[in-house]
């Protein structure tokens, strides 16, 4: 059975993307703490990060990068933070997040409600800047 983040891939749910390449995938956190946090996962259907082969960690870390330099651009923050959880869905995934302050990483904040024309401009702005 495919997971939620691998028919995300497919196109078989829609998802607001930021970027991709013939291994991995960003998208805007439906859920997100603050604007611009983004999931960049592999492609490849791998459920915890470390069983990624040390060529793909490596290349999805530089995938990361470059998806949270853009972030960084299209949403003035001190740091983009990264967090590898990886118990909600299990497919590997490396969250984005733009912070002012570490209170912006508490996975315990509430999550923010935007419109669907919100998430397409956060999208759009992250994107214009790769």
């Amino acid at each position: 059975m495919a997971t939620i983040f691998s028919r995300i891939v497919a196109g078989e749910i829609p998802c607001y993307k930021v970027a991709e390449n013939d291994k991995f995938f960003a998208f805007l956190d439906i859920n997100p703490l603050v604007k611009g946090h983004t999931l960049v996962i592999p492609k490849q259907e791998v459920d915890y990060i470390f069983d990624l082969s040390d060529d793909d960690l490596a290349a999805m870390q530089l995938f990361a990068k470059q998806v949270a330099i853009a972030i960084k651009k299209a949403f003035p923050c001190i740091k983009v933070g990264q967090a590898v959880l990886g118990l909600e869905v299990p497919h590997a995934h490396i969250h984005l997040i733009p912070m002012q302050s570490e209170k912006d990483m508490l996975f315990s904040n509430p999550k923010l409600k935007l419109s669907d024309e919100e998430f397409r401009s956060i999208a759009e702005a992250i994107q214009a800047t790769l």
